[in-house]
């Protein structure tokens, strides 16, 4: 069964400032002749491994609403700068805005169950084209 993940993406302030973090990151290992993809690098890896790969997202926190997600594409072992052993998250590379849904600071990821997860906005008709501000609005209005 597919489980996600769910992380803080600590330091964006926007949909648009989390995409351009990570085609700037796809750039960079690109001119360092990498692939070119985003990643996440995070501390600890997952144990539930095998079924975040069967079609798991990483689901991002935005300022306290969870707005969008990346399709996980695999889980690797790399190490920090340090020489620690970390988890590189290889992420998709399109952003898929979700249903704005609140959500409480925590540290590190969780685990994020298919029947917790907000639906995709395209699910709701043309709320896509909303502005990521009145979304949320709507959702602290109680509209969906």
């Amino acid at each position: 069964m597919t489980v996600h993940m769910i992380k803080l993406s600590v330091g964006s302030k926007s949909i648009e400032t989390l995409a351009a973090w990570q085609k700037e990151l796809a750039e960079r290992r690109g001119r360092e002749g990498l692939p070119a993809f985003a990643d996440h690098i995070t501390r600890m890896s997952p144990k539930r491994r095998d079924e975040i790969l069967e079609d798991g997202s990483i689901y991002w926190v935005i300022k306290g609403t969870i707005q969008c997600r990346n399709g996980i594409v695999d889980l690797s072992e790399t190490h920090t700068q340090d020489g620690r052993k970390a988890c590189r998250i290889v992420l998709a590379p399109e952003l898929i805005p979700v249903v704005p849904t609140p959500k409480r600071a925590f540290q590190g990821w969780r685990y994020l169950k298919p029947e917790d997860a907000p639906a995709d906005l395209s699910s709701l008709g043309d709320a896509e084209n909303l502005p990521a501000h009145i979304r949320t609005k709507l959702v602290e209005l109680g509209a969906w």
